[in-house]
């Protein structure tokens, strides 16, 4: 493994970069000044909306690329480099089956803020975790003055096994992803975190050979297809356990900065 040609990381958030409480680690932030350093472009790369990536990742928001809701949308220093919106005929589709859904809490992730329906204090204590700007309407249907980058659902019982099922017909029109144990998300067909990436490797020249990804999730494994090093999380779903090139620790474990320091060794030698 001569990781001395790589010339981006790009890793997933949840899971992944953050550890179980949500946190990025000092020692990542450290890493990523030697990486700076080296000239190797950094890639934010999550399901969580624009807004909440950039606060996890505050001291160095203007100095990486952030793929935001699962590849709808990519920022660097708050200019927009691409977006795959949902049309309304589709998203207002989509809402309607999601509401219907038992046990379920739907969100419209727009451009601008989240949105969802006054579901309790408690979801919405939940859910702020990974929206930093959102707003609680009375109906979702009623949104209009926003671009729809995707619609999120949520099951707390288990998104693959509660949600998935029931709206996996929305494939392959739309891209229908189990996200996280929670989580559902249906978004434009071209948006994902494969797709994305590939448009920043083509921007810097930049080839899969010189590309290491990290991920967790089915959402992730559009991004690990775009990459040599390619590493799945110690604690990743199987599908993209079999997916990956490579396996590292935990999020927990520091997985991501442990082969973040064997990258730094090896452009250093």
């Amino acid at each position: 493994m001569d990781l001395s040609k790589v010339k981006l990381v790009a890793t997933d958030m949840d899971g992944t970069l953050l550890n179980s409480e949500g946190k990025v680690s000092s020692r990542f932030f450290e890493l990523f000044e030697e990486l700076k350093a080296l000239n190797v472009h950094f890639v934010a790369a999550s399901g969580r909306q624009y807004y909440s990536i950039i606060e996890k990742l505050k001291p160095i928001k203007d100095d990486i690329y952030v793929i935001a809701e699962n590849g709808a949308l990519t920022m660097k220093q708050n200019q927009e480099l691409q977006i795959k919106e949902l049309q309304k005929e589709i998203y207002q589709n989509i809402i309607k089956t999601a509401k219907s859904l038992p046990n379920t809490q739907v969100i419209f992730c727009g451009r601008k803020k989240g949105y969802i329906e006054n579901y309790g204090q408690d979801f919405e204590n939940f859910f702020s975790e990974f929206y930093d700007r959102y707003e609680v309407v009375d109906n979702l249907h009623d949104v209009v003055d926003d671009q729809c980058l995707k619609i999120a659902i949520c099951n707390k019982s288990g998104a693959e096994k509660n949600v998935y099922p029931l709206v996996k017909h929305f494939e392959p029109e739309l891209k229908v992803k189990v996200s996280g144990e929670v989580w559902v998300d249906l978004s434009h067909n071209l948006a994902n975190k494969g797709n994305a990436l590939f448009q920043l490797q083509q921007k810097h020249n930049i080839s899969p050979a010189e590309t290491m990804v990290f991920g967790d999730y089915n959402n992730d494994i559009e991004m690990l297809q775009q990459a040599t090093y390619s590493f799945a999380m110690e604690n990743a779903h199987e599908n993209v356990k079999s997916t990956a090139n490579f396996m590292t620790e935990s999020n927990n474990n520091y997985g991501v900065e442990l082969m973040l320091e064997k990258l730094i060794a090896a452009k250093k030698a």
